[in-house]
């Protein structure tokens, strides 16, 4: 499993009872994640320094509980990347920081061409991925259906002082996008994906995993460049392996190019501990 290990501003104090125990800078939250089925407490001590807890309803979404007070929105340094977090109704905060693993990846693979690449971010989220893949000299096409979302990770790139660099912000169904840039005949480097378990485009379209990834992935391949440098797809859809994403990119990806599959999971450490929190798979192609 690749952990980040790296962070600074971002740490897992304690995991039980099927809620982690996270600080965000100088805020503690206390959020629910599926993974963690134990009910010891590490820690039990460090539970009194929550700042707020979002608890699930039965019926669908939930509400946070703040117990401390805190800022409604702050900011949080990785390396030389910033990020503006804002807690929000659905128990996210605006960032997965297990990313943190591929955006050191992407940033040595984009350094290491000494070229100018281009990078199609899909389900662009807020933009870390893009933040990453700009201070590391990329040119960036960043898609998300979310007006919301891209106006966010706008947000995120000025914060980490890149509002210079080459960036194009997209609100779009992702499929629909690719389709006009496959006719376009626009061409993209490396392309990352975030896609989620199930969604709704800009319009209404119906995205599940299981029946659209692989389509996806392989339109994709119609607008890659004639020397694309990787294909990163994410994923935290229950029950798909990682294996699944290596066998859709060895399927379409390395039919059209020469290059390596991997695949893997990506976990956050538990501060003085050694128990992990696995939070998601990853498939890469590379040249």
């Amino acid at each position: 499993m690749n952990l980040a290990n790296n962070w600074k501003d971002y740490e897992i104090l304690d995991m039980a009872n099927g809620t982690k125990l996270e600080r965000w800078g100088n805020v503690i939250l206390s959020r629910p994640d599926p993974q963690i089925v134990w009910k010891q407490k590490t820690f039990p001590e460090k539970w009194k320094q929550v700042n707020a807890t979002y608890h699930r309803s039965k019926t669908g979404g939930g509400v946070w509980e703040y117990k401390k007070q805190m800022p409604k929105e702050w900011q949080i340094k990785y390396k030389d990347l910033v990020f503006n977090i804002k807690p929000m109704g659905f128990k996210h905060t605006g960032l997965f920081p297990e990313q943190a693993v591929n955006w050191d990846w992407m940033k040595n693979k984009i350094k290491a061409e000494k070229r100018e690449i281009k990078v199609l971010n899909l389900f662009a989220y807020t933009g870390g991925a893009t933040v990453a893949c700009l201070s590391a000299g990329a040119i960036c096409t960043h898609v998300d259906s979310s007006k919301g979302m891209v106006t966010w990770a706008k947000e995120n790139v000025i914060s980490s002082g890149l509002q210079e660099k080459s960036v194009r912000y997209i609100v779009d169904d992702v499929v629909k996008f690719v389709s006009r840039e496959i006719r376009r005949g626009n061409k993209y480097d490396a392309i990352i994906m975030d896609p989620p378990s199930y969604g709704r485009g800009a319009n209404g379209e119906v995205w599940q995993f299981e029946n659209n990834i692989y389509d996806l992935v392989e339109m994709c391949t119609k607008v890659l460049s004639d020397n694309p440098l990787f294909v990163l797809i994410n994923s935290y859809t229950t029950g798909i392996s990682s294996t699944v994403l290596a066998n859709i990119l060895n399927l379409t990806v390395t039919k059209k190019y020469k290059g390596q599959v991997e695949s893997g999971e990506i976990g956050l450490p538990m501060t003085n501990s050694k128990l992990i929190l696995p939070c998601g798979i990853y498939g890469r192609w590379t040249k």
